[in-house]
């Protein structure tokens, strides 16, 4: 069976450990591999790795990526569940539709790395 072309982003870690048990927090599940300095996470179809970083500042972090899916609200409401702050590093902000038509959130995670998350918005038919 043919593989679908995808895109994975590569994301600095502080802490590989420290990384892993934060994503567990939002549903993924995955570990630390055992000949190197690389995590890879996974939820669902969503697949995010990660590198060892020790010197990573994570309020200096540029770090980040876009996860397109088809339902934004239920995946909120699941990392809702992890209780982060609205504010600082970590954090989770919250659901808007926003001017340029999707319907996302983010999520910081403790190294400072941005994860979008939205899908495109419904408009309503004018009546």
């Amino acid at each position: 069976m043919p593989h679908a072309d995808i895109a994975i982003p590569i994301l600095p870690s502080r802490h590989l450990p420290d990384t892993l048990a934060f994503y567990r927090r939002l549903g993924f599940a995955g570990d630390v591999h055992p000949h190197g300095n690389y995590a890879i996470l996974t939820r669902g179809s969503f697949e995010i790795h990660f590198f060892g970083f020790p010197e990573l500042v994570p309020a200096e972090s540029i770090a980040g990526c876009y996860l397109r899916v088809g339902d934004v609200d239920t995946i909120e409401k699941d990392f809702a569940a992890a209780e982060l702050p609205r504010t600082g590093i970590p954090r989770q902000d919250r659901l808007e539709d926003k001017p340029w038509g999707m319907r996302e959130f983010a999520v910081v995670d403790p190294d400072g790395n941005l994860i979008r998350i939205g899908q495109i918005a419904q408009r309503n038919p004018i009546t």
